[in-house]
């Protein structure tokens, strides 16, 4: 859906040590093994719990969350997914609160078992990883100020000339270059960071998915999002606008496993989590 990363960069990463969403390390280091062992039956899921109403982190504990650390939890679409599939394939579930650069890197060194986090299949990531069919279908929209001129476009074309910012290494990132004479800002280091350059009118628009900007305007009323009319949007939308679950290259009897469960859940119980996922999300996320 959202994610685009740029394999050198994940290469360059391959052995670093795992850092937790922005500068906040992860606690976690259960290496008990993945899907494959029988004894521990426990499934190690990789996110980066900053992306709402995908994932988020939270103090308060519910029946929707997962414990990440001795005073944090992670909620959200991902974390609830994440507990459906764990529960049909008969596994424990535990959440790995990972930097976004560090997921792909945490696979291929069985730091975790699978990402579930809001990334795209794509034809470059697959050299590394194998995907699930998408786990979820959105839209892409941008984020603008609603008392902005840009509050009123319904083309891409009328963001020429203006200044555009997506999140670094990602597929919101790079689709900016599809508005012709756009100014094409420095790629944000994490979402929110994006929001907050919107805000303080560093930039004028934001590049996002549809149930990311849902949340973020309804948590911010300075803000209001786009849905461009049909054909004038960004190409490529509906496979980028999709979101599958990512393991190790080879790792076969995980992927179909995470399969079969993935069939089990119907499109219209996945809408539901979405909306649900949306409405409880944390103000300011």
């Amino acid at each position: 859906m959202r994610r685009m990363m740029k394999m050198g960069l994940t290469l360059a990463l391959a052995g670093s040590v795992l850092v937790g969403c922005g500068s906040n390390t992860s606690t976690n280091t259960n290496t008990s093994s993945t899907s494959t062992n029988e004894e521990t039956k426990v499934l190690r899921v990789g996110m980066e719990c900053n992306y709402a109403p995908f994932n988020w982190t939270t103090t308060q504990e519910s029946d929707t969350t997962v414990t990440i650390t001795s005073v944090d939890y992670a909620d959200g679409f991902d974390v609830v997914m994440a507990s459906k599939l764990a529960e049909a394939m008969g596994m424990e579930l535990e959440i790995v609160k990972l930097d976004w650069d560090s997921l792909i890197p945490a696979l291929q060194h069985d730091q975790i078992d699978a990402v579930i986090a809001g990334m795209t299949d794509t034809e470059e990531r697959r050299e590394s990883v194998d995907f699930t069919t998408p786990y979820y279908i959105s839209e892409e929209v941008v984020i603008v100020r609603k008392d902005s001129e840009q509050a009123n476009i319904t083309s891409i074309s009328e963001l020429s000339g203006h200044k555009v910012v997506g999140q670094m290494n990602t597929i919101y990132d790079t689709i900016i270059d599809q508005i012709d004479g756009v100014e094409h800002m420095p790629a944000a280091e994490t979402f929110p960071s994006a929001i907050q350059a919107l805000q303080g009118g560093a930039v004028d628009a934001v590049t996002s998915e549809l149930p990311v900007a849902v949340g973020v305007c309804a948590a911010n009323p300075d803000l209001t999002y786009v849905q461009f009319e049909d054909g004038k949007g960004f190409s490529g939308s509906e496979q980028d606008a999709s979101v599958s679950i990512a393991v190790n290259k080879g790792n076969t009897e995980l992927l179909n496993a995470l399969q079969t469960a993935l069939d089990g859940i119907s499109d219209e119980e996945r809408q539901t989590l979405m909306l649900e996922a949306t409405d409880r999300q944390p103000a300011g996320e």
